[in-house]
């Protein structure tokens, strides 16, 4: 493990001071790579506040979080300017928490700090960073800027040990921000095959819900696509009829791409067609399974046009992983189960649901593998709101 003599505290002046230091820095990580070391993450992207801690052995050894939905219900959806406010009170303690749990000392236990550097909400993405350089530079720790959805992606080899679930594999990642089919050939090796062309499939999960009024469930893993989840659980998914998004169009079905703001409007044309009552629970749970299976159905379409591009590439697939906070839907995981395992003869990989949605322990993760492969960034590093993942970032050594 790193000791904390090895990398002794700095005040960054200038550019020139920072990029001296961090060689010396990268130098040291080298060798000390190779032995087993802690790693940091701090996740602050969007509305959660979380803090995890992983092991370079694949073991967990703490996480903490702190959840907003109740300040953000009201409002029917994120408020950035409430959750930056948010974040900036509570990481303070939601990093001690983590640390307490574990019963680790961040100068001598911690040996690498890694903070998600986008994409996400630009004022949240700052207050994490900001805190992840100055406990990186202030007690010379490496620092580690992920990429959100790399770390969704990469969370599967946590869960699964690297061994079992080798490169490369197709991945499918679902959350309210994002909707991206990838193929994972290596750790910061990404082929992008489709994304959302309008709203994610969990915004438009969220949109339906509210469309429906349904109270968001509470605690880790609620909000208001699980509320439309566990109301589809009761309801007929044949009881309306809604279109396929994409399938009328014959160059847009052959795209990989997906597109979901249309679903949520025929749901709301059935409610004014149809003079629905929304008070009447069986309705909302049949217009709620409605939404579900055809989003569904989508999802499959898609992911069997990457199915097909990934053969006549020759890319041989070991697994097909879905993450993010919608890949916790059981509903969801079930069809894709049977797509991977009965169509295509390979496994389905999902992190257990806790870690399908944010965390901090999928960003120490995707530290750990970043770190292994030398890929350690510089303090002056910024916040990328707006970041493709199939883009190389220029901001890391690779020692």
């Amino acid at each position: 493990m790193f000791h904390h003599r090895l990398f002794p505290a700095c005040i960054i002046y200038s550019k020139k001071t920072c990029r001296t230091f961090c060689k010396t820095l990268f130098i040291n990580a080298a060798h000390i790579s190779k032995q087993s070391f802690n790693v940091l993450g701090i996740e602050t992207s969007c509305d959660d506040t979380a803090v995890g801690i992983v092991n370079s052995d694949r073991k967990i050894l703490s996480e903490a979080i702190h959840h907003q939905h109740e300040i953000h219900e009201p409002s029917g959806g994120i408020v950035p300017n409430l959750a930056m406010v948010n974040h900036q009170t509570y990481l303070p303690s939601v990093i001690c928490e983590a640390l307490n749990n574990a019963a680790l000392d961040m100068a001598k236990d911690i040996d690498v700090v890694a903070v998600t550097r986008g994409p996400g909400l630009p004022g949240c993405l700052g207050i994490g960073l900001s805190a992840a350089k100055t406990l990186a530079a202030v007690l010379g720790k490496p620092l580690i800027g992920v990429h959100h959805m790399a770390s969704h992606a990469l969370t599967a080899r946590l869960t699964q040990s690297p061994e079992i679930l080798p490169f490369p594999f197709l991945t499918l990642l679902i959350s309210g921000g994002h909707t991206l089919i990838l193929v994972a050939h290596g750790i910061g090796h990404y082929t992008q095959l489709g994304t959302t062309i309008d709203d994610s499939i969990g915004d438009a999960f969220d949109k339906t819900a509210r469309l429906l009024k349904l109270s968001w469930l509470k605690g880790r893993g609620g909000g208001a696509g699980a509320a439309l989840e566990q109301c589809a659980l009761k309801g007929d998914p044949e009881k309306y009829m809604v279109p396929i998004p994409m399938r009328k169009d014959a160059r847009r079905k052959r795209e990989m791409n997906y597109s979901f703001s249309g679903l949520k409007t025929s749901i709301k044309d059935l409610v004014e067609k149809y003079k629905l009552n929304l008070d009447d629970e069986n309705v909302k749970n049949d217009l709620a399974a409605t939404f579900q299976h055809a989003a569904t159905i989508h999802l499959i379409d898609k992911l069997e046009l990457a199915f097909e591009w990934c053969r006549n590439k020759g890319i041989s697939l070991t697994a097909l992983v879905a993450s993010g906070g919608v890949a916790s839907n059981k509903s969801i995981r079930s069809t894709l189960k049977r797509l991977a395992n009965e169509q295509h003869n390979i496994p389905l990989i999902c992190p257990p649901p806790h870690l399908c949605t944010d965390n901090g322990i999928m960003i120490a993760w995707a530290g750990v593998e970043r770190f292994r492969a030398g890929l350690i960034d510089e303090y002056t590093i910024d916040h990328i709101p707006k970041w493709s993942i199939a883009n190389k970032c220029k901001y890391f050594y690779k020692y």
